[in-house]
């Protein structure tokens, strides 16, 4: 079968789908180790991260039932990987760097087939970048919630910006250079995981609240009012 033909390139698709669910389903289950959670709790957070996020977004978009529910490979894989990751964490502990290049390669491709949903299911602009990132994010928010902590795409890692910066190029290749939907697939994939792997490697992370650059700036914008009183 060739490469160029809709049948291939979809299969493609599905198969890199699958592959990013079983990504974020070890990140999962590594972060359930780490809290030192019973085998239960491990398979849980390994099935929150892999398949929570496309949930919530096709609840919210009204794509019932969820893709979750209406194929087993989903929940399977992320069973199947949470069970390794209990059995075989002290290995997976050492490839910590491994973890995060691949888990910029899940978010790439969440973040594409997320924005690719919305667009199908006719959302807006909006919706279709909020689909994507939903996608992405929405499973790693779920388990910091049930671990107890603020969220770290809501703290300062360079993660959801990435992903919310793939979605919107979706959106505008979509309105000014449609393509077809294998290549606007493959073009956002490529791009986040870029941006991800960018900011792994460059320490980048949005600006804090109460932090070096906010302080810098409020002094800055106290610095010029005064000086237009004056």
């Amino acid at each position: 079968m060739s490469f160029s033909t809709p049948q291939m390139q979809t299969y493609l698709i599905y198969l890199l789908d699958i592959v990013g669910t079983v990504i974020f389903a070890i990140t999962g289950g590594v972060r359930g180790v780490r809290l030192k959670l019973d085998f239960l709790g491990v398979i849980v957070f390994a099935c929150t991260v892999g398949v929570g996020g496309g949930m919530i977004r096709d609840c919210l978009i009204g794509a019932v039932p969820v893709a979750a529910f209406r194929s087993e490979v989903y929940l399977l894989s992320c069973i199947i990987t949470g069970m390794i990751v209990f059995f075989s964490a002290p290995l997976i502990r050492k490839a910590g760097n491994i973890i995060l290049v691949c888990d910029a390669f899940g978010l790439g491709v969440f973040t594409a087939i997320g924005a690719a949903k919305g667009a199908s299911m006719g959302l807006s602009f909006i919706g279709i970048i909020l689909s994507g990132v939903i996608t992405a994010v929405g499973g790693g928010m779920i388990r910091d919630v049930m671990s107890g902590r603020i969220p770290a795409v809501l703290s300062s890692d360079f993660y959801a910006t990435a992903s919310l910066l793939g979605a919107v190029l979706y959106c505008l290749l979509a309105k000014f250079c449609p393509l077809h939907f294998f290549w606007m697939f493959l073009i956002i994939m490529i791009f986040v995981t870029g941006i991800r792997l960018l900011a792994i490697h460059f320490h980048l992370r949005l600006p804090v609240s109460g932090g070096k650059t906010s302080s810098y700036l409020r002094k800055k914008l106290r610095k010029g009012f005064r000086h237009k009183r004056k």
